[in-house]
């Protein structure tokens, strides 16, 4: 996998500034059940409100369920289909709207969700793996093909597998995958002591 370490402002995790959304997939590698068992055990063990672990994971793996991979294929926005349909597993990223423990709304789902994503995704670039989040798909579709219980929020698709080699990327692709990584300044997102005044650095 080629980097695209981030331009920090300080040193931080070499693993952090290494993570990045590639799209150049290479349709030749299959991810092992190992390497998804370790990416699943990393999200595992993010944090959550009350320890309640309100994320679900649907695991689509092109090498053993064909069908389900497309289902998800089939989810997916046009434009993601034209990059993620080299990618060997797709999963779908859910939130429980209801804590486990009591009934109660749970209004830190989503939340959580996504910190079970973030530990996912720095487990795999420290294998090896490339993931990309994906937004665009169609939600009630995606309910209907996964029979999906109503309390269950539909978050994200995200597509993984090994990074197709420098001078294999396609013209369509290679623009974007070799373009300079942007971040918006600290300043701008982060505040220090009431919003919108920005943190020093």
């Amino acid at each position: 996998m080629f980097e695209k370490k981030a331009v920090t402002r300080v040193p931080i995790n070499s693993i952090l500034s290494r993570r990045w959304s590639g799209r150049a997939y290479d349709p030749e590698r299959l991810v092992s059940h190992e390497q998804i068992i370790a990416l699943l055990e990393a999200a595992r063990w993010a944090p959550s409100c009350f320890g309640d672990q309100p994320w679900r994971y649907i695991i689509c793996n092109k090498a053993d369920g064909v069908h389900a991979w497309q289902k998800a294929m089939d989810c997916l926005s046009e434009g993601n289909q034209t990059w993620a349909r080299n990618a060997p597993v797709i999963m779908l990223v859910l939130a429980d709207s209801v804590f486990h423990a009591n009934g109660n709304p749970n209004r830190w789902g989503q939340y959580d969700a996504g910190a079970a994503t973030m530990s996912l995704c720095v487990q795999a670039t420290d294998m090896g793996l490339m993931v990309h989040q994906m937004g665009g798909f169609a939600v009630d579709k995606t309910k209907h093909a996964f029979s999906i219980p109503d309390r269950y929020i539909p978050m994200a698709f995200i597509s993984i597998g090994f990074q197709l080699p420098m001078e294999e990327i396609p013209a369509e692709l290679k623009e974007r995958e070799v373009a300079e990584r942007m971040r918006r300044p600290l300043g701008q997102i982060f505040f220090e002591g009431s919003w919108g005044k920005p943190v020093k650095f």
